[in-house]
């Protein structure tokens, strides 16, 4: 899976955390494409607000000078976690056809399990009915696969809630929309291979 190349401020720590053994400015940040949460340190002076956008790619950066790690959701402050909540119902909606191909695409796990069960509220049922409506013609809108596959659960709600449990870092085996978590983190990266994207 690709890299996010640009993220969301979630919150900005401008003393860093009081557990932390450095103290430093970072900020917490979600990338806008994969959702991938990482912790970041601003270059010097520079202050951050959440919901700025920031690049976090492998060209020059403005705002930040070196990606500290990646993080899940339970290390998210109360802040950022609040942040996060309200931040991804818009980007789902900003990438709708995005996830509108998913429904169009998505394929079976296993022979008794799809990918489209992976989504919060939707059963079996509503499975092989989507699979059905898309044979006669591809979705192209949220309102149209609610309209068309009845009893629907809220489309967009369902995929924010699937991203959340995706970024808890729980024991997740499929991932549908955001980038697996490393199974096992390498100890007390360095400065510079965080910022050579190794996250």
């Amino acid at each position: 899976m690709k890299e996010d190349e640009k993220a969301l401020v979630l919150d900005f720590l401008p003393r860093g955390k009081s557990s932390g053994f450095k103290q430093e400015p970072i900020a917490q940040v979600v990338g806008k494409e994969y959702f991938t949460l990482l912790e970041v340190v601003p270059r010097e002076n520079v202050v951050l607000k959440a919901g700025i956008e920031v690049y976090i790619g492998r060209s020059e950066r403005k705002e930040i000078d070196h990606i500290k790690k990646r993080i899940q959701s339970k290390d998210l402050t109360s802040n950022a976690l609040s942040e996060l909540e309200n931040l991804l119902p818009v980007l789902v909606k900003e990438n709708e056809k995005k996830f509108v191909d998913f429904f169009n695409n998505a394929s079976p796990i296993t022979i008794k399990r799809h990918q489209l069960e992976l989504l919060p509220g939707l059963g079996k049922k509503h499975m092989l009915e989507v699979l059905s409506e898309r044979e006669k013609k591809p979705f192209e809108s949220f309102a149209e696969i609610e309209q068309r596959v009845r009893l629907l659960p809220n489309v967009q709600k369902a995929i924010v809630r699937r991203i959340l449990e995706e970024l808890s870092g729980e024991e997740e085996k499929h991932f549908l929309f955001a980038k697996p978590f490393p199974r096992e983190q390498p100890p007390g990266q360095e400065r510079g291979e965080f910022g050579r994207r190794r996250y």
